[in-house]
């Protein structure tokens, strides 16, 4: 029904592919959340049940990330104009990527700028930290070399990874066919203490860094959530302390850390 009202369906023919939308960092608030005279879903909609990706995050303009605040966590958008109020549901996989710094050589001193690490705390500044903790994994991914790319492959590829997480949509499939929600990342209130509580070593974990990495009440919900759909990819039953503790592991860090 969103691509039909974008008018994007070819020849009127329904889709059954999952969207991958990837709109440019130049992109308005009304082409990423929805608008104009007519008004029409934006990115964050036309990705609904698929992927939103946003390249080169921090170069997006603050006011249009902040726009996406309030679909990523309710699941739908309202675009409110004088001549029309429209719901537009936009419950998206959000996936950014961004360099740590302008220069992009945080890591290496031969190339970093000379107000490393000063710029990279500027230049991660300009994503709003309600955004990024609305980002469940934070994932620092080193630069490839020209010796990695001939080394062999992986144990596990690609095919293999994408076996265990259609094994651990079936296992959230199941648990939650009798109640309001789909998935762990639908899961809230009770429905999350029933399922995603974890064993006493883990609860005590979890406190513990809540309050030393100030965790919001969003946050240590999320984290809880990771911890569930990591024990979920384990195969486990119950969430555990080392569950837990890898989906800690993935809340933001400070660039100079």
């Amino acid at each position: 029904m969103v691509a039909s009202v974008s008018g994007m369906l070819s020849g009127g023919r329904l889709t059954r592919t999952r969207p991958f939308r990837s709109p440019h960092h130049s992109a308005s608030m009304a082409a990423l959340t929805g608008g104009g005279l007519r008004v029409k879903p934006g990115e964050v909609s036309l990705a609904h049940l698929g992927v939103l990706f946003l390249d080169e995050l921090p170069e997006f303009q603050r006011a249009v990330l902040d726009s996406l605040r309030q679909p990523l966590e309710a699941g739908v958008v309202s675009v409110a104009r004088a001549n029309a109020h429209v719901t537009f549901p936009a419950r998206v996989q959000l996936i950014a990527a961004m360099n740590p710094c302008r220069c992009g050589h945080l890591g290496d001193p031969a190339l970093a700028c000379s107000r490393a690490p000063r710029c990279a705390a500027d230049y991660q500044a300009k994503v709003s930290g309600p955004l990024l903790d609305r980002i469940d994994l934070h994932v620092e991914v080193q630069p490839v070399s020209a010796a990695d790319l001939v080394l062999p492959p992986p144990a596990e590829g690609s095919a293999e990874v994408g076996a265990r997480v259609a094994a651990a949509r079936a296992v959230q499939a199941t648990r939650y066919c009798d109640v309001a929600a789909r998935t762990n990342a639908e899961a809230d209130g009770e429905i999350l203490t029933e399922f995603a509580t974890p064993d006493e070593a883990g609860r005590k974990l979890l406190a513990q860094a809540a309050e030393a990495m100030r965790l919001s009440a969003r946050g240590y919900t999320r984290v809880l959530r990771v911890a569930r759909t990591i024990a979920d990819l384990a195969g486990m039953e119950g969430v555990g302390r080392i569950h837990v503790a890898e989906a800690l592991s993935y809340r933001r860090r400070s660039p100079t850390n």
